[in-house]
């Protein structure tokens, strides 16, 4: 068993002010950076401004007048945005990047996976279903099982099973509790 621990400032009292500096269990309490305070007046200044004048604002940021049917509230909230994002810094370039693909890949419609997991031309899908092991090559565009080329894997889980199937969940690729992801490393 070990001894007590006597020392004061290894633990105050309850009521009494930490020995760490900004622990004092009040987060409001810290003090605030002036840039985090300019950003918080000028978000409170957009709410106060008349509607026009937050088309104009939009139109000098975008140089484009805002969507037709926004709301004032979306409209603030997009502002405040943009304004936090020249006082912090916006998104990565590589978060960027993914973002685009995703989007890219959305409109195309070639996308039928989780966009958490990222499949990567080259990898090799594997399900076994009634007996036969079916293995499915990703590609840049789409997908090969059998020699065949396939848009989506939801075409190529119905055509294993004859029946209406969802591609990544037949393939393992969705998050279900209890369910491994079917991936091997490809060519």
């Amino acid at each position: 068993m070990k001894p007590a621990i006597n020392d004061a400032s290894a633990r105050p009292r309850a009521g009494e002010p930490s020995p760490v500096r900004h622990r004092t269990g009040n987060r409001h309490d810290r003090p605030r950076s002036p840039d985090i305070t300019a950003v918080e007046r000028q978000i409170a200044v957009l709410a106060k401004r008349p509607t026009p004048d937050l088309r104009v604002t939009w139109r000098q940021l975008h140089h484009t007048g805002p969507p037709l049917g926004l709301s004032r509230d979306l409209l603030i909230r997009a502002l405040a945005h943009q304004l936090q994002e020249q006082s912090y810094g916006g998104v990565s370039r590589a978060l960027r990047r993914r973002l685009q693909s995703l989007a890219g890949a959305s409109a195309k419609a070639t996308m039928a996976v989780d966009p958490g997991l990222v499949l990567k031309a080259g990898m090799i899908l594997v399900r076994q279903w009634r007996g036969h092991i079916h293995t499915v090559l990703v590609h840049n565009d789409g997908f090969e099982h059998e020699g065949q080329r396939y848009r989506s894997l939801t075409a190529i889980a119905e055509r294993i099973t004859e029946a209406h199937w969802s591609g990544p969940r037949f393939f393992g690729l969705t998050k279900r509790a209890g369910t491994s992801v079917g991936l091997k490393a490809g060519r």
